[in-house]
């Protein structure tokens, strides 16, 4: 979109001309230097003057304001020059496409640019027709039978052969105009393919993408448009190929190490990228993309601050970071989500990325309707999307219990996770092993997850899906050590998480442990829930202690004969253990304590028989064992006997989804350049 400039002269005091070349020298040098603002205040300033040519002011104008993002004022300026010139250039309705295409009205871009060879065609049929006129074609008879006349072996040959008739001349006429035509107007020929060639991508029509593919050639503006294209549609292999070679071509070409570095960031080569983008900041350090791809690689390898420390660079530099949108983005991303409600939303319809980082956000904070409705209608074409789509779904199903939404969510990570391009990355392994998570099958969640521990060992979605899977297959020590390794103090208070921690530490020879869960819980239908497990899962593994105990605690609750018949085969339990050998005789004192809250003729014969043993063994029970008894059974009394009755399923699978992103909540979506 460049427009020639012809080179400006030294300045000399009264000469009008050069005082004219000198304002060419300026503008010259305010476009070289990429000083947008400046050039458009000086063409501002001497259209007011009156002193330059209206159009091409205007054009200029048009020119500083695209550069600058501001796409409509860039509009409004050629539309101008249309309306006001009689005969305005052509390549100015492809211009105004592509202001309409940064605007993001693909379809209005599109009917500028079908304009813009409609306007094409008819000025070439005009010109033809003014040159094929009769006058005009005896004119170029005369021309031709000159040059044939200039050697004698031409004049023999032409008197030999019959002269060219008036609709031959006319053929070749037009022949002479088209390719002349083809040849001025071949620059703004490529730029009109190229531009249809993003439209077709934007606008998803494969037919018009593989048709304006065809036409690209081998220049290199073709070139990187198709590398473009490539990086679009996440093709960043060959994208980096294609620049790779360009770079090579075109060694003084800097801008090409940060599309270089673009692509080995997407590929997750963060070290690679950093240092190909080193050649480029070394001549250009004040670069906001470069700076901001090199903080994303700096988040990447590093964490929030690094990348935050990376971009103070451009404020010290005298950068208004709150003006760049993309920064603006970023630093939201890199704060964790700081001030997200406040920025994304006003990005959402411009930075693609802000869309599914507010989705995140509205996840980690319980807002799972929120986070459905925004991205209900996105149609996924990334690995991102479609994971993010499934992370949506799968909340939105486990809360309400919608088979639909969790078969929706199954084939979004099983697309992903199965993909050629994704099936040995840890985003892709994450998204098979959500996949067999909702389809319970566990043992092929646990090959994935085991696969890529090594690198999620902090990660508490991880641990909390790796730690449930591992139980669910019956291999409790591991599970345990999983689960214990999840930070996040909300994680830790849900009943899914304590119930299975519960499991883990009764299956694991632990009960007290798991009877210390309970002892910390509040009121609620879930502590029930939580008693029937310990009570079944401690009898069930022999550790009658506390199994009596919850036991206890359910029959004071809920006088149900079943409570009173696992109390008392509990507490038998527990006396067939003592006289074992196997368990300490000072936890008989906790068993007749427990017996005696139970008033059932059977209690007296099982409490005599429990004394006479202890009298013949020398065990003496006295009040200080009752006092013990009081410091563990009462304080559940204490927690338990308030407790309403709850629902009956122990137990709950609930997968965290979101750990299939791979990353820290707003990790994956940091803008590139």
């Amino acid at each position: 979109m460049l427009m020639s400039r012809s080179a400006g002269a030294p300045l000399k005091a009264g000469n009008s001309k050069n005082d004219e070349a000198a304002k060419v020298t300026k503008l010259e040098e305010y476009i070289k230097a990429r000083d947008y603002t400046g050039a458009l205040a000086l063409l501002e300033f001497n259209r007011k003057t009156g002193e330059e040519d209206e159009d091409k002011t205007l054009m200029w104008i048009g020119y500083s304001a695209f550069h600058l993002g501001q796409y409509q004022r860039g509009y409004d300026a050629y539309q101008e020059v249309i309306n006001t010139s009689g005969n305005p250039p052509h390549e100015v309705y492809l211009y105004q496409a592509a202001c309409l295409y940064y605007m993001q009205m693909y379809s209005q871009a599109e009917e500028k640019a079908t304009e813009y060879v409609q306007v094409s065609k008819n000025a070439l049929k005009d010109k033809i027709q003014r040159a094929t006129t009769d006058e005009a074609v005896q004119e170029k008879s005369k021309e031709l039978k000159r040059e044939r006349m200039k050697s004698q072996e031409q004049y023999q040959k032409m008197a030999a052969d019959k002269p060219p008739s008036d609709e031959e001349v006319r053929q070749q006429i037009t022949k002479e105009i088209e390719a002349e035509h083809s040849t001025q107007k071949a620059p703004e020929l490529s730029l009109k393919n190229r531009l249809l060639f993003h439209l077709a991508h934007k606008i998803d029509d494969q037919d018009k993408l593989m048709l304006r593919h065809q036409e690209l050639t081998d220049t290199q503006e073709d070139q990187l448009s198709l590398a473009a294209i490539h990086y679009l549609r996440s093709h960043f292999q060959e994208a980096t190929d294609i620049y790779k070679r360009l770079l090579l071509e075109n060694r003084d070409d800097l801008a090409l190490n940060v599309y270089v570095a673009m692509c080995y960031y997407k590929l997750d080569y963060y070290d690679v990228s950093l240092e190909i983008l080193a050649v480029y900041l070394q001549a250009h350090p004040d670069s906001a993309i470069a700076v901001n791809l090199k903080a994303c690689n700096h988040f990447r390898l590093y964490n929030g601050r690094a990348a935050e420390a990376e971009l103070k660079v451009l404020s010290d530099q005298g950068h208004n970071l709150q003006a760049n949108d993309l920064i603006r983005h970023n630093m939201v991303v890199f704060s964790m989500g700081d001030s997200a409600l406040q920025v994304l939303p006003q990005l959402v319809d411009f930075i693609p990325e802000a869309r599914l980082n507010l989705v995140i956000y509205y996840l980690r904070h319980e807002g799972v309707q929120e986070a459905f409705d925004l991205i209900k209608d996105l149609e996924p074409s990334t690995p991102q999307e479609y994971i993010l789509k499934g992370v949506v779904n799968a909340s939105v199903g486990q809360d309400a219990g919608s088979r639909e939404h969790i078969k929706m969510a199954q084939q979004f990570f099983q697309l992903v996770g199965a993909s050629a391009s994704e099936c040995d990355t840890i985003p892709g392994r994450q998204c098979m092993a959500s996949c067999f998570f909702l389809l319970k099958q566990f043992e092929d969640v646990n090959i994935y997850l085991n696969s890529i521990k090594a690198y999620m060992y902090n990660d508490d979605d991880f641990n909390w899906n790796h730690g449930i899977s591992l139980a669910q297959t019956g291999n409790f020590k591991a599970a345990e050590e999983a689960l214990l390794l999840v930070q996040n103090e909300k994680y830790k208070a849900e009943y899914c998480y304590i119930s299975w921690l519960a499991r883990c530490y009764i299956s694991n020879g632990q009960p007290r442990n798991s009877w210390e869960l309970y002892l910390k819980m509040d009121t609620s239908n879930e502590s029930f829930n939580l008693l029937q497990l310990i009570a079944n899962d401690c009898y069930r593994m022999g550790q009658f202690l506390y199994a009596a105990k919850a036991f206890d605690v359910l029959e004071r609750l809920d006088p149900d004969p079943e409570y009173w018949e696992g109390k008392r085969g509990a507490c038998v339990g527990v006396f067939q253990q003592v006289v074992a050998g196997k368990q300490q005789r000072e936890d008989l004192r906790d068993v007749l304590a427990m017996m005696r809250n139970t008033s059932n003729p059977q209690v007296e014969y099982m409490v005599r028989i429990i004394k006479k043993w202890c009298n013949e063994n020398g065990v003496k029970m006295d009040k200080p064992a009752r006092a013990r008894q009081g410091g563990v059974a009462s304080s559940a009394q204490d927690d338990g006997t308030q407790r309403a009755k709850g629902g009956k399923p122990p137990t709950c699978s609930i997968c965290r989804p979101s750990a299939a992103l791979g990353i820290s909540s707003w990790g994956f979506l940091d803008i590139a350049p």
